[in-house]
């Protein structure tokens, strides 16, 4: 059975006084009985004040990126091998920012994707469409051009530690979610693909719904049956609406 998983997704956002004081109340509003499991993946100056705050706690965490290299002349770049020695579980890749502002292609987004399995982090391996794609009742077709490359190059035994996060571009920021048909929809089409593959691996992996979550639709989102929980944006930078959604999956 798949566990649920909520994810906060930071971006560029904190500072030491505001991440420790969100932290504090993220952990003290945690109930013992929560099904999900939760991180927040958060700006990598904060990485150590996270990892020492979190130690013991019930709450996990991450990075928003890795570098697709374990070391050398990559000025910039952060490793899987630094992360994980700051207790990193998680590493957001390919995210649509980095896609759409960065210019990271598919093939750079695998190589990302390959060196956090290499080193243990589990990559939240994000997905998604644009307005435009799904205007053009394209989304199918976006979402297996970016599944692909890392199907061929890595292999579906990958995804055995790793996490799919469905965000649908238009979504992102806007406060526009997607429909719970619409996102179901495109969840069940991903499992169907990795399914093509290897039947046992779909059923366990752990595919995430990210765009404009709030603890107002989660409940809704979440209770679709390929919706295995939430990336969340905005609503992860406030204690309460973090909470309120974490305590929504059933």
């Amino acid at each position: 059975m798949r566990r649920p998983l909520v994810v906060g997704n930071w971006k560029l956002n904190g500072t030491r006084a505001s991440t420790r004081r969100l932290l504090s109340e993220i952990v003290a509003g945690l109930k013992s009985d929560v099904t999900s499991e939760a991180a927040v993946c958060v700006p990598f100056v904060f990485i150590s004040q996270v990892a020492e705050q979190l130690a013991d706690t019930g709450l996990l965490w991450g990075s928003q990126n890795v570098a697709d290299q374990d070391h050398g002349a990559f000025t910039g770049e952060i490793s899987a091998l630094m992360l994980k020695e700051f207790g990193c579980r998680f590493a957001i890749i390919g995210h649509s920012e980095r896609r759409h502002i960065y210019g990271e292609s598919n093939v750079l987004v695998v190589e990302r994707f390959k060196q956090a399995i290499t080193n243990d982090l589990h990559p939240i391996l994000c997905v998604g469409e644009t307005l435009e794609e799904r205007e053009k009742d394209d989304t199918f077709n976006v979402i297996e051009k970016q599944l692909s490359p890392v199907m061929e190059i890595a292999g579906v035994e990958s995804f055995v530690n790793a996490v799919i996060a469905y965000e649908p571009v238009w979504a992102i920021g806007t406060g526009r979610a997607a429909s719970t048909e619409q996102a179901q929809q495109v969840h069940a089409y991903i499992r169907k693909i990795i399914a093509g593959f290897n039947k046992s691996i779909a059923e366990n992996l752990r595919i995430l719904y990210g765009g404009s979550v709030t603890a107002e639709n989660a409940t809704a989102l979440f209770s679709m049956a390929d919706i295995d929980g939430g990336l969340i944006g905005g609503a992860s930078l406030n204690a309460q609406s973090f909470l309120e959604i974490i305590n929504s999956v059933k």
